[in-house]
């Protein structure tokens, strides 16, 4: 057995190994998505099947007769998280003013990647540890954390609707401009369709549902003003960003809804509870990993606010004098990294900071927000504090996109 076990740890070493070795400059970022989807897995595990063990730590059952499965199911959560919280947020905090590749912190960001998964997974076994009053206060961060990370999605869903048209756009050719109005009157009807399903599941017959019936009607008058305002003829938008965004409202609200108390009359779902909560954490988690994945793709070409300022390039030394013929092949090396200092194509800091709020949205989506008015432990993201953060989440997200819309003719000084 010890022979076996010694052959399984090198293997594994070896595996470990030859993937932090093949991972290159371009594919850094993807494997940070990876860490991170790792992180959820472990989380997800953990929420499962591993909480028991939690129950055996004196120094976290403090109470043994006071807490719940759902207490020990969040605690194993919010300690996975606040330990991918610590790796990404230190990252964030050594990143700051890196601003072209010949800093030795540029090395660190893409390199070393055996040395980071030993740091992420002693971070992670540290935080259980940990007293429980520290785990509390990470709780409370993390609600805002997570809004915040709300925020960056939605910026993220604008950022992308917008590349999407203005690429389609740009080919000026029939063809891309029928597929242009072809997805969007789709988008349309994808929206209104489930705003009126959401009708029949979440206004049952015979109940006073006021406020479900004044989210429904919210987001169809958004869905609506949308496309309006993008067809106004003094406003420079297209029908494809209205749509995309209509779709994108339907579902929050329908997330929203979904996660409202499984005895609440005027929620249809509650005999369909277990399957909707797995169904909205599973869309919801997806729905992180793909910011996060688009934000670490889209972070290495964009040239606003994630792009660092430029250094000095090596082309403008026109004014030094030029070397001597005789010295050129000693001194070439040499002056090479100096005089190439090659600007970094977007902010490590900003891009760490997105995993570290991604690691709080996620600990809360899979703690239901650390709400207790869940029924059972078996269901997560129920609760009025999730619907709430859902439904201003879509409002936050029309206000948005009205902005982008409004803002040119509201402020024509100003470049956007």
């Amino acid at each position: 057995m010890s022979c076996l076990a010694s052959c399984c740890a090198a293997a594994t070493c070896g595996l470990c190994s030859s993937v932090a070795s093949g991972i290159s400059r371009r594919s850094a970022r993807l494997a940070y998505c990876g860490l991170f989807g790792l992180s959820l897995i472990v989380s997800w595990i953990l929420r499962e099947v591993g909480y028991p063990l939690l129950k055996q730590i004196s120094w976290i059952n403090t109470s043994p007769h006071n807490h719940s499965t759902e207490w020990f199911q969040t605690q194993a959560v919010l300690r996975v998280s606040l330990g991918n919280f610590f790796f990404f947020a230190i990252f964030a905090l050594i990143m700051i003013g890196v601003k072209d590749q010949n800093d030795r912190r540029d090395s660190w960001h893409h390199g070393g990647w055996i040395a980071k998964m030993v740091i992420w997974l002693l971070l992670v076994l540290l935080m259980f540890f940990l007293p429980n009053v520290v785990i509390s206060v990470y709780e409370t961060l993390s609600k805002f954390g997570a809004g915040l990370f709300l925020l960056v999605q939605v910026l993220i869903l604008l950022d992308f609707t917008h590349s999407w048209n203005d690429a389609w756009v740009a080919k000026d050719e029939q063809k891309w401009y029928v597929a242009l109005l072809a997805v969007s009157v789709t988008c349309y009807l994808a929206a209104f369709t489930i705003s009126g399903v959401l009708f029949i599941w979440f206004n049952p017959s015979g109940h006073d549902c006021g406020l479900n019936v004044f989210f429904l009607v919210m987001t169809m008058i958004l869905a609506f003003l949308f496309a309006v305002i993008a067809l106004h003829p003094k406003v420079n938008g297209s029908l494809l960003p209205a749509s995309v965004i209509s779709v994108y409202c339907a579902y929050v609200c329908y997330t929203g809804l979904s996660s409202e108390p499984r005895d609440y009359e005027c929620n249809g779902l509650h005999n369909k509870s277990s399957a909707v909560s797995t169904s909205t954490l599973i869309l919801g988690m997806l729905t992180t990993v793909l910011s996060v994945v688009y934000s670490a793709v889209r972070a290495g070409s964009s040239t606003t606010f994630l792009s660092p300022p430029s250094s000095p390039r090596a082309g403008d030394s026109s004014s030094k004098p030029l070397l001597k013929s005789e010295d050129v092949e000693e001194g070439i090396k040499e002056d090479k990294k100096e005089k190439e200092a090659r600007p970094v194509s977007y902010s490590y800091t900003f891009f760490h900071l997105i995993f570290a709020l991604a690691s709080m949205y996620s600990a809360m989506l899979l703690s239901g927000w650390t709400s207790s008015s869940s029924d059972s432990s078996d269901l997560t993201d129920v609760g009025w504090t999730s619907v709430w953060v859902r439904i201003c989440t879509e409002w936050v997200t029309a206000g948005l996109y009205v902005w982008t819309l409004v803002a040119p003719l509201l402020l024509p000084d100003r470049e956007f």
